[in-house]
Order: structure tokens, then sequence, then C-alpha cells
């Protein structure tokens, strides 16, 4: 599956998670393009971290407006009643638990639930932005991301990178798998149409538990 295909599986299937009038932020990236994928009749307010509420998909191409950017300065829209405000107010929401669901990326995940998204090995970076905050915040954190890395697990026994947050992540989804991190372990839910259990276990250094209602996902 090449690169493009795989984005777009994971954020539609992200998208089916949220529910009706939930809070959402969306993190920089591959997280961003659940905005486009968001189901019909299910209203949810998507929330921006550099400041404001009420994020729409992308604009399309020729009608970008140059004042309108997320927290990755991607040219995004805004939904009829937004609101725009400054970072203090946009962290009060974020840290005052009104956000309902954050999307993010992982350079790791492993089995319980911790989480290291903000240090590349060998290159310089900024810190961890938002990341802290939000995972910390939000009711529900759910995981976008590929599966694996140069062939190498991102879905570990134990993470290597520097922790971003410790035991705060309850769903990951990747192009081949939805797993769930339960008080037992990980779960694998759902498997990407032509993918195996095989695959998975092939794919995946950490420990899974097959659910005993394992189904094909949806996207």
């Amino acid at each position: 599956m090449d690169s493009r295909l795989a984005k777009e599986v994971i954020a539609k299937r992200i998208a089916k998670e949220l529910k009706d009038g939930d809070v959402v932020n969306l993190g920089i990236g591959l997280p961003t393009m659940v905005a486009n994928y968001i189901p019909e009749g299910v209203n949810v307010i998507l929330q921006s971290e550099n400041g404001f509420i009420g994020l729409g998909p992308a604009p399309k191409t020729g009608e970008e407006d140059r004042d309108i950017v997320n927290a990755g300065a991607q040219y995004v829209t805004v939904n009829k009643g937004a609101a725009f405000f400054d970072s203090a107010v946009s962290f009060g929401i974020i840290r005052g638990g009104h956000v309902d669901t954050t999307v993010l990326g992982a350079l790791e995940v492993d089995q319980k639930g911790n989480l290291a998204n903000f240090m590349i090995p060998g290159k310089m970076v900024p810190g961890m932005g938002g990341a802290m905050d939000l995972v910390s915040g939000a009711k529900k954190v759910i995981i976008a991301m590929n599966h694996t890395a140069k062939g190498k697990s991102k879905i570990l026994k134990e993470c290597t990178l520097p922790l971003t947050a410790v035991g705060k992540v309850n769903l990951i989804v990747t192009e081949m798998a939805v797993i769930e991190v339960a008080l037992e372990g990980l779960v694998l839910k759902e498997l990407a149409p032509n993918v195996t259990i095989e695959d998975i276990l092939m794919r995946t250094e950490a420990d899974l538990i097959i659910s005993e209602d394992l189904k094909v996902m949806e996207i």
C-alpha cells in the first residue's frame, strides 16, 4: 500500500470513531486528514491548538485563505460559528478537560499505552509542542500512524524513545489494524482488508491479544 493510500485508510477509519457533539483535537500531519472524512450526519467540533475552534476540511486548490492555517501551518477551512482566540484560551480548553478526543501521530507506542511522539534520533526537534497537554487533558487518545517505519515495528513491548505520556493511549489505528489498549494489554480488534493475523503478528513487536470479535476494518 502506498503512503498516500495508507494515510487515507487510517484517517477514514478514525473518523468513524468520532461521535456527534464531540470536541476533537487533530494533531499535525496525518491526523489533520481526519477532518476530510467526518461521516455524514455526525457533527463534531474540531479544535486547532494554535487558536480556533470550528475547523473544517481542507480547502480546494485555489481557494486557500492565507490567514487560516492549522497548528501544522496547513491551509484549512472553518465552519459557520467558528471562533478564534489566543493560546491561553486554546490551552485552557485542552487542560481544562473540554476535549473529548485527541488524534495524534506517534513514533512509538507500547503495550502499556505509553507514547513517544516528539524526538527523532539524530535530528534537531523543537520539543513536543502541545502533545503533552493533549494526552493529559483529552478524555480519549487515538494514535494515527503507519504500522512500521523502515520495516521496523512502531508498536513495541516498551518504548525506546523519550516518552510524551505514560499510559494515556486508548486506541491505535494503522493502515493494517485497529488495536485497543486495555488493562490486560493490546487487543487486536480489526484487520484491514487482505491483511491476516499472521501479517500483523510479524510486524508487531508488542504482545497482542486477539479479540474474540475480530473483524475486518470498515473504510
